[in-house]
């Protein structure tokens, strides 16, 4: 176009006397012409010019960027990449910088080395910040790769004062317990929360490859499944709030349990399960006790034997275990050898054998005939304490065990009657599991309705649980279910002696920070 618009210009003046005669007027429309192309194209080239400066811009080179665990895998080897995190240790050098920074991806931090003309007084242990440069294989042998900085930027300081956790110290999980709000930016408590993350990855995968639909049962309930009053009201607060009205027209709590509402999905889908937080209202200062904790719950349907229950729990721990043990295998090492050591034998000793099982009778036997002098009795009839439960898992070659057939009057209304007297047992199941003892607890459902409506009239329940009787009247099937305690999972395979070390946030009596 521009050269039309050169060549129409040059010879305008040709171009008029190639005309004879000259017409006035043929001349005043053609200089009119010539400079109307002569704006357009002046127009053509401004945006010719304007879009090659955009494409410019929009082609420039930007760094990748990368999260740390990508880097330290040697992603984008030799490549311009951005990583942004915390710094995790700060050492300074004549001629270089040396930064470690991590963003949570891994328990490994990628290294920074950067010129010393890149120090900046807020480059402390915490300060957030946003690194440019290029990655590169390392000479040093402790890491396969760092990242040669062309730029650091502190997106937040951190004052190394007022931080409570320091460079060289190695905080133990009491004192860090005492920092809600900051110890995650701790080793040990960031691998704490990948590995939660991952079991809870694995328990939803085994449930899904093996039928089960996943049910959101809700937090807040009119029931208490385990009929032990350990419960916490829900009730409405503010002015316009009339003293004595029930938002929801009856008593409502916060769970303790979803299994109840499982049972109602049961008479629709074979397998079923949930997996939440449940609440006790518990006055336990104990190390095994939260007020609030999350549960794996299942259902199974169109069964009559305690095996199949026992079966899916043992597969479940299996699964779930090999799967964290593959998927986060810097971080539960972290555990076995810092806080733990020797562990590891016991995770690997409960993953190669068999989950042995005795009845409730037997285990009250091997606790009778055991020199170990206990502070809670041990006569048939009495629940068994923490105590009790890792004697019975020592004694059985501190694997996990399942104890079966526990006193009819110690489980609740919705357990199986196995009609054996004179003991009278229930159709229920505990796997008790090393260092914590009882992990899961589950039964058989009662599906008889005569034998369920007696025992709720029994309880005076009956009115308050029409609505489960009705289960058993409309194609009612013999099913039963367990719960597992998710933290307590995770102390059994992590080995962490205080169950308040493996959750965000705990909650216990006279305790609710944040």
């Amino acid at each position: 176009m521009s050269f039309i618009v050169s060549l129409s210009s040059r010879n305008i003046s040709c171009f008029q006397h190639a005309f004879v005669p000259q017409s006035a007027a043929f001349l005043t429309m053609f200089q009119a012409a010539a400079k109307t192309l002569s704006v357009a194209t002046t127009t053509a080239a401004t945006l010719t010019r304007g879009t090659s400066f955009s494409l410019r811009r929009y082609c420039k080179k930007t760094p990748a960027k990368l999260r740390v665990s990508q880097a330290v895998a040697g992603a984008d080897l030799g490549a311009n990449v951005k990583v942004q995190g915390w710094v995790r240790s700060v050492r300074p050098q004549k001629a270089n910088l040396f930064l470690h920074v991590n963003d949570g991806s891994s328990l490994q931090s990628l290294q920074v080395v950067a010129s010393s003309e890149l120090n900046d007084p807020l480059l402390t242990l915490g300060s957030a910040v946003e690194v440019t440069g290029t990655l590169r294989k390392s000479p040093n042998q402790k890491q396969a790769v760092e990242l040669e900085a062309d730029q650091i930027h502190v997106v937040g300081d951190c004052n190394p004062v007022d931080f409570p956790f320091k460079i060289k110290e190695r905080h133990s999980l009491e004192y860090i317990r005492q920092f809600p709000h900051l110890r995650c930016r701790t080793n040990a408590f960031s691998s704490l929360l990948r590995i939660r993350s991952e079991a809870t990855t694995a328990v939803h995968s085994y449930f899904k490859e093996n039928g089960f639909v996943q049910i959101h049962t809700p937090v807040i309930t009119s029931n208490d499944c385990e009929g032990a009053g350990e419960l916490f009201q829900v009730e409405t607060s503010g002015p316009d709030n009339e003293e004595g009205e029930k938002f929801f027209s009856v008593p409502a709590f916060l769970t303790v349990s979803g299994q109840l509402h499982l049972e109602v999905m049961s008479g629709a889908f074979s397998r079923v399960y949930t997996f939440g937080p449940t609440f006790r209202a518990e006055n336990s200062q104990s190390r095994r006790h939260l007020a609030e904790f999350y549960m794996v719950e299942a259902e199974v349907s169109f069964t009559q034997s305690l095996e199949d229950l026992t079966k899916v729990m043992e597969d479940m721990f299996r699964s779930a275990t090999e799967h964290v043990l593959a998927h986060c295998a810097e971080d539960v090492d972290l555990f076995h050898k810092h806080v733990t050591p020797g562990h590891r034998d016991t995770v690997e000793a409960m993953l190669k054998k068999r989950f042995p099982v005795i009845t409730y009778s037997e285990a009250i036997d091997i606790l009778n005939h055991s020199s170990q002098k206990f502070t809670f009795p041990t006569d048939w009839g009495c629940d068994l304490q923490t105590e009790h439960e890792k004697y019975l898992v020592k004694h059985c070659g501190n694997v996990p065990v399942f104890v079966t057939d526990y006193p009819y009057d110690l489980k609740p209304f919705y357990a199986r009657d196995n009609q054996d007297h004179p003991k009278h047992t229930a159709a229920a199941v505990d796997l008790l599991v090393p260092g914590v003892g009882e992990l899961c607890g589950g039964s058989l459902r009662e599906e008889r309705l005569d034998l369920l409506r007696a025992r709720l009239e029994e309880a005076g329940l009956g009115d308050t649980y029409s609505w489960y009787l009705d289960l058993r009247r409309f194609g009612s099937v013999p099913h039963g279910g367990f719960g597992l305690g998710f933290e307590r999972y995770l102390q059994c395979i992590l080995g962490v002696d205080n169950i308040k070390d493996v959750i965000a946030f705990p909650r216990s009596s006279h305790s609710c920070l944040l």
